[in-house]
């Protein structure tokens, strides 16, 4: 494929043809204005946005636009989201639009992908075929170093495999990065040596454009063994940037925090789809994509179109981690492993630091909840014999 083909969902206001739409959407995004214009001689229709496959879906219309790979510069990400999801979104004509996915022709992919991928990631902590389980440090933001450092202890002594920060905490004076990550590290070094097991700890590094690469290398230097950013608010080049850097060989955690503000409305904005394009061409090894079960409004068919965008095949880049979060507990557990499958990071806050007995045994709780699910055993016959898991079921089961 030598073009680049975007698919939208629209629906034209009252008296506005579906035709004439989709016209106005191809040209608004290439080379068209909104009247005749004197300066625009006929060599330039080559880069014109071609209108393909309009059908109705649901109350509007779903539209295919290929768009000539000539009217982008080739690695320009910013330039690459304005042809595809500019000034479409505000035509007056049209009363709402959804880019709903793109697919980039190899031309257009002048990135390595993700450094370790779902198989790096594994051999890192040493698993196979079963879900990772992680977990956030709760509450979100307030604790000092240590304290978050001995919650870091509790969850990776009770079996999690992943902690990250919440998405609100990077170098605040209450608890600052360069005192908080050494303690940390030492805390997952003392489980390493207690266990044999390697847990990730992706320590938020989202700042501003210009700073990002030299909190990466202060990371590195101070013994971070995962980084984590905020792609949405922090740019895509933030990714692009720390992956792209051969010192800084650590894989990404990818947050999408403010991601709904743009995917959430079903009929206007931009869905999930195309942000898990990018992320994955510019290097994220892991990436929140949603749950089955969880508190935050998702789609299913879109959440395991998502996730598969993320593991199948593509363009030769390496496989990237979705990670399912938000409103997550030992309860959920099956659901989300036999709808997304086994790679997968099972990632719970409240649903681990919220059992009975404390964060360490809601981590071993939500291990055995995957152990569950791996050998298709009902949890609550496993609950029988597993104390953890009880407790956590007998807390979230109306949940």
């Amino acid at each position: 494929m030598k073009d680049a083909v975007a698919t939208y969902y629209f629906r034209p206001k009252e008296g506005i043809t579906p035709e004439w739409a989709a016209q106005a959407i191809a040209e608004e995004q290439t080379t068209g204005t909104w009247t005749d214009i004197s300066t625009r001689e006929e060599y330039v229709h080559y880069l014109d946005g071609q209108v393909e496959n309009l059908v109705q879906s649901g109350t509007g219309y779903q539209v295919s636009i290929r768009y000539p790979t000539e009217i982008f510069e080739i690695g320009n990400i910013p330039q690459y989201l304005s042809v595809f999801a500019g000034n479409l979104f505000g035509l007056s004509r049209i009363a709402a639009v959804r880019l709903l996915d793109v697919e980039f022709p190899k031309e257009l992919i002048p990135y390595k992908g993700p450094k370790f991928g779902i198989e790096g990631v594994r051999k890192l902590v040493g698993t196979t075929d079963r879900p990772h389980v992680g977990t956030i440090i709760k509450p979100k933001v307030g604790l000092n170093p240590e304290d978050t450092a001995s919650v870091a202890y509790e969850a990776a002594i009770g079996g999690v495999d992943l902690i990250k920060d919440d998405e609100t905490l990077t170098d605040q004076k209450f608890c600052p990065l360069a005192k908080r990550l050494p303690l940390v590290m030492e805390k997952l070094d003392q489980v390493k040596s207690q266990t044999g097991r390697t847990v990730l700890y992706a320590v938020n590094i989202s700042t501003a454009g210009d700073k990002i690469l030299e909190r990466a290398e202060q990371a590195k230097e101070m013994g971070a063994n995962m980084l984590m950013i905020d792609v949405i608010v922090c740019g895509f080049d933030a990714i692009r940037v720390v992956a792209e850097d051969p010192s800084i060989n650590l894989p990404l955690h990818i947050h999408r925090t403010m991601h709904a503000a743009i995917t959430r409305n079903r009929e206007h904005g931009i869905a999930m789809r195309p942000f898990c394009r990018l992320v994955r061409m510019l290097g994220g090894d892991q990436l929140h994509t949603g749950t089955v079960s969880g508190k935050m409004e998702h789609d299913m068919q879109e959440l395991i179109g998502d996730n598969r965008t993320l593991t199948h095949p593509w363009h030769a880049l390496k496989s990237v981690f979705p990670v399912a979060s938000g409103g997550l507990h030992p309860g959920g557990v099956a659901d989300e492993i036999k709808t997304l499958g086994s790679d997968l990071i099972l990632q719970a806050g409240g649903g681990i630091h919220g059992h009975p007995d404390g964060t360490r045994a809601g981590a071993t709780a939500m291990r055995q909840a995957v152990d569950a699910a791996m050998e298709e055993i009902p949890l609550v016959t496993y609950a029988e014999d597993h104390p953890e898991l009880k407790r956590a079921l007998e807390k979230w089961s109306k949940t």
